[in-house]
């Protein structure tokens, strides 16, 4: 299995230091490059709604427009790799273009926010959606060597199913983590005058107005109480950001990062030992929340974890899932599948199964809470 530092960009490798050495999961079921989630794909979930589950080719998963760290953006800037060089012009037009550009980062359009966020349906299918920095022409990133927390730890399919997205949940955590410090910790040091408004940013809570339908750049006044003497300078910034971040050690960070982080590398770890693991739990039970599609040539699809993925099974097997109800343990239902049945579900089966959550641990019975002790009725005061 690679280490965790192989799927993040290259800033990070020696600037995390031991948390990336963790052997993770290689997300073979995620193949971008030959996108698994078009229409015709393997292991796509059946529609039960009548709602596509597939993406569109034109826009893949890259329905999502990312908020870029300041220094991620000196970063790019500063790198003279040909490859990224339609990934700088974008960046460089977007700074120019003023609309989301802050010291600290650069936001999507707030037309953009409230698309995304009122959308149904819209995820990987929204042409309108599509991120900026996309590349048509070759369905790649253009700014992917340095690309955020969201697009680093996102894959439509988890090798290891439910924890392997759990895994990745908290490796993103772990990345937003460290990109707010990392923000804060440039700004203080290249430009503290600008710090006050990236700790306390502006509410937006007042309906969008023409100017942020039209995705127009905001008012000289508040663009410049927002940058200060550096307005005109916003590349020179993000270099300086880069450069302070490049020269920090994995100690620093460390320290930068505090007991949040420390919380948050523990959840890394302990989700990188269930992303990894074989084991079973010991009692499963067919999760009565499983989706199940019966396809023409007899299989079932099942889907649990996420509505993205399903695993297929030939339908004699798939009755004997009903089987496992909780009430014993899994090796006590193998044998009495081998008993009655004269039929068994392989390890393999099993752990993916228990991997889509389709086979899941049962529920925890509520313990009934205990009022206090009756009155000792020989005690008087």
């Amino acid at each position: 299995m690679p280490a965790l530092r192989d799927a993040l960009p290259a800033l990070y490798h020696d600037l995390l230091g031991a948390p990336l050495d963790r052997e993770v999961p290689e997300e073979s079921k995620a193949t971008c490059a030959s996108c698994a989630m078009l229409e015709g794909g393997c292991g796509v979930v059946p529609s039960l709604d009548g709602r596509p589950r597939t993406f569109r080719a034109d826009t893949k998963c890259c329905t999502f427009h990312p908020r870029l760290p300041g220094y991620l953006a000196g970063a790019l800037l500063d790198d003279p790799d040909p490859r990224l060089a339609e990934g700088r012009r974008r960046v460089e037009a977007r700074i120019a273009s003023r609309v989301g550009v802050l010291p600290g980062w650069i936001h999507p359009p707030r037309a953009y926010t409230l698309l995304y966020d009122g959308a149904r349906g819209a995820f990987g299918r929204a042409r309108g959606l599509r991120c900026p920095f996309y590349d048509e022409g070759t369905g790649a990133c253009t700014i992917w060597a340095h690309r955020e927390a969201v697009c680093s730890t996102y894959f439509c399919r988890y090798v290891a199913g439910a924890d392997g997205r759990a895994l990745w949940t908290a490796v993103k955590e772990y990345l937003s983590l460290v990109e707010i410090q990392l923000v804060r910790a440039a700004l203080l040091e290249v430009a503290p005058e600008l710090l006050e408004s990236e700790l306390d940013p502006a509410p937006r809570t007042a309906p969008p107005g023409p100017e942020d339908i039209d995705g127009a750049a905001p008012p000289d006044a508040e663009y410049a109480a927002a940058w200060g003497a550096w307005a005109g300078r916003e590349t020179e910034l993000y270099r300086a950001c880069h450069r302070f971040v490049r020269g920090l050690s994995a100690a620093d960070v460390d320290a930068l990062l505090g007991l949040d982080g420390t919380l948050a590398r523990r959840k890394l770890a302990r989700a990188a030992d269930a992303a990894t693991s074989s084991a079973l739990p010991p009692v499963l039970r067919l999760d009565p929340s499983t989706t199940v599609a019966w396809l023409p040539d007899g299989s079932v699809a099942l889907g649990a974890y996420s509505p993205l993925e399903a695993v297929a099974l030939p339908g004699e097997a798939y009755r004997l899932l009903a089987k496992f109800t909780g009430d014993a343990p899994v090796e006590a239902v193998r044998a009495r599948l081998r008993a009655e049945d004269r039929a068994d579900l392989a390890d393999g089966v099993l752990l993916e199964l228990y991997r889509h959550r389709v086979l899941a641990p049962p529920p925890r019975r509520a313990v009934p809470a205990q009022g206090p002790p009756p009155p000792d009725a020989t005690h008087t005061r």
